[in-house]
């Protein structure tokens, strides 16, 4: 892609893989693989790349992910240095049992970043993939916190209801999400065809829906409880041609991988700086569709 850059007012999402590997093998982990050789690893080139990111997008949203942002505690304490308090800043977890950390030492981990974290969205599945702590840590969690659970397999009202039931209990929003790797711009809003929205219809209460070119999102609810389903396009950037007549690469995520190189797609596509530094911005296009 060699257009002009276009990203959302703030600037596209930065992405932030841990350079250290979790002990899970989930089975629909796509970046597994990439953690086989932690050789390129580094988290001083990674610090340079936020601080990068940080000064070109300084309202741009962040996100750790991984691997298990959470596994090396004091290396986390260090990215997030990086990060200045203009952001918005989300951990994706599995919040795991760790080896090297117990439960209220990640919890006061937590509390002290708590003016730092946004959110943390915690992989919680209707199976189990992971040897998962206790769910009463979600009562004495010191920042927000969301459930992600990938919806694979049998997702019928049987299964949703006690999974529903079981979060509920701690007022913690449930997040369900689509097999990305399957979705397509022409199935993105299909209903028709959409067995996870048929189930989550059957038993739960709609409200809105917010979509833009890459991504939608249903909501419900289970009386007060906030439930949504996610779906997205297995890639972040979109080429369309603007009012102006010039043809863009519009962005939606940057990525900066283990060894701190920076990407402008999650297909593995190099961001250039130079057109980057020269992004142009408009408003964003999430808007709520009924």
């Amino acid at each position: 892609m060699e257009h002009p850059y276009k990203t959302r007012s703030g600037g596209a999402t930065v992405t932030v893989f841990a350079p250290y590997d979790c002990n899970n093998n989930c089975p629909f982990c796509i970046n597994k693989e990439e953690y086989a050789d932690t050789s390129g690893f580094s988290l001083e080139k990674i610090c340079e790349s936020i601080r990068l990111m940080d000064a070109l997008t300084p309202l741009c949203d962040f996100v750790f992910t991984g691997g298990e942002p959470l596994a090396d505690l004091d290396a986390l304490q260090v990215m997030l240095d990086c990060v200045s308090p203009s952001h918005r800043v989300f951990i994706n977890t599995t919040l795991p049992v760790l080896r090297n950390h117990s439960e209220a030492e990640v919890v006061a981990f937590l509390a002290r970043n708590r003016n730092k974290i946004t959110c943390i969205n915690v992989s919680r599945h209707l199976f189990h993939y992971v040897e998962e702590g206790d769910d009463a840590i979600f009562g004495r969690l010191p920042v927000k916190s969301r459930i992600n659970c990938v919806l694979f397999g049998d997702h019928s009202p049987e299964r949703l209801v006690p999974f529903i039931k079981r979060f509920g209990k701690y007022r913690v929003p449930i997040q369900f999400r689509s097999d990305y790797t399957k979705t397509t711009p022409e199935n993105l809003y299909d209903e028709t065809n959409d067995s996870i929205l048929a189930d989550l219809r059957s038993i739960l209460t709609p409200t809105i829906l917010e979509g833009c070119r890459i991504r939608c999102n249903y909501e419900f609810l289970d009386g007060s409880h906030v439930i949504s389903y996610h779906k997205t396009l297995p890639y972040s950037t979109i080429v369309e041609t603007g009012d102006d007549g010039v043809t863009y690469d519009i962005l939606y995520d940057i990525i900066i991988k283990q060894n701190g190189d920076l990407h402008s797609d999650w297909t593995d596509v190099v961001l250039d700086l130079d057109r980057y530094r020269n992004v142009v911005f408009e408003p964003s296009d999430l808007h709520r569709i009924f």
